[in-house]
């Protein structure tokens, strides 16, 4: 899909009338600082569209992102490290939890990033699993593959493959643009 314009919307916390009016939704989510926001700025390549940060845990809200005037990209809060409070990545967990899984929301696909290079987490894996058990469509993307070594990429892209079981896996980078095709297709073919 050519995407000619994005925007940003507004944050969320709780439901929003925006989210009812029948524009398909696609959810970004993973660890935190594991690059959500810059994948979503790279495949819209708008460079400060979703803010970045190298404190983890700085997206607090759902990040709501208008493209092409007939989708919504959903940037949620990262799960796992937040330099935070208890109680405010308890607020976080229970945010992500209400979008995916207890709202009436219905996500076209939710996007899972994790880091090639550290592997699939089991943070990741606890996500993964309630997106299956809640029958989402799930898309997992390898992202930092630039940071791994030539001769481990496809034993790291395998080991992430094997873990994640039957879920499409896109090899990602957005420092050295690799992967954009392929999840442009995967998400909106």
């Amino acid at each position: 899909m050519n995407i000619k314009s994005a925007r940003f919307i507004k944050g969320i916390v709780k439901d929003d009338d925006l989210l009812d009016d029948g524009r398909p939704q696609f959810a970004f989510i993973g660890r935190s600082n594991v690059g959500k926001s810059c994948t979503i700025n790279f495949l819209t390549n708008q460079k400060e569209l979703a803010k970045t940060s190298s404190t983890p845990g700085r997206t607090q809200e759902i990040n709501l992102f208008l493209l092409n005037n007939s989708m919504y990209l959903l940037d949620l809060p990262g799960y796992g490290f937040v330099k935070q409070s208890a109680q405010a990545r308890e607020r976080l967990k229970d945010l992500i939890e209400w979008y995916l899984f207890k709202s009436h929301y219905k996500q076209k696909a939710v996007v899972i990033i994790v880091d090639a290079n550290v592997g699939v987490t089991d943070s990741d894996m606890d996500m993964i699993l309630e997106l299956d058990e809640h029958e989402k469509n799930v898309i997992i993307v390898a992202n930092k593959i630039d940071k791994i070594k030539g001769s481990e990429y496809k034993k790291k892209i395998q080991a992430i493959q094997e873990k994640v079981g039957t879920h499409k896996v896109v090899p990602y980078s957005t420092k050295k643009k690799i992967g954009l095709n392929a999840l442009n297709n995967e998400i909106f073919g």
